[in-house]
């Protein structure tokens, strides 16, 4: 089931885990949260270095800002889960290294 929300943030079960996404693309609306939050990207920069319009980047930032709990509950789901993998260091071995 894909569901579109305003025109340009949608949700189905089968991209990303169903987390939501800018319609048509793969970036999640945590990606844009965590870009303009956390490593201080301005919405121009974000849109520019992903092919993105304005539009897109602003209602990202709109679906978050209706949905904000569950967003940054996901972003610190992804953030420990991150950091427990690299204390596993799980995806640093090489095969092809001694």
């Amino acid at each position: 089931m894909n569901i579109v929300i305003q025109e340009y943030i949608a949700v189905d079960p089968k991209i990303r885990a169903g987390r939501p996404v800018i319609a048509g693309t793969g970036i999640r609306v945590m990606d844009i949260v965590a870009l303009k939050n956390y490593h201080e990207y301005t919405i121009e920069a974000i849109a520019d270095n992903y092919g993105l319009s304005l539009s897109q980047v602003y209602a990202a930032l709109a679906y978050y800002y209706d949905h904000q709990t569950e967003i940054d509950s996901a972003l610190i789901e992804d953030d420990e889960y991150i950091q427990k993998a690299k204390e596993a260091k799980i995806g640093n071995e090489n095969p092809l290294l001694p």
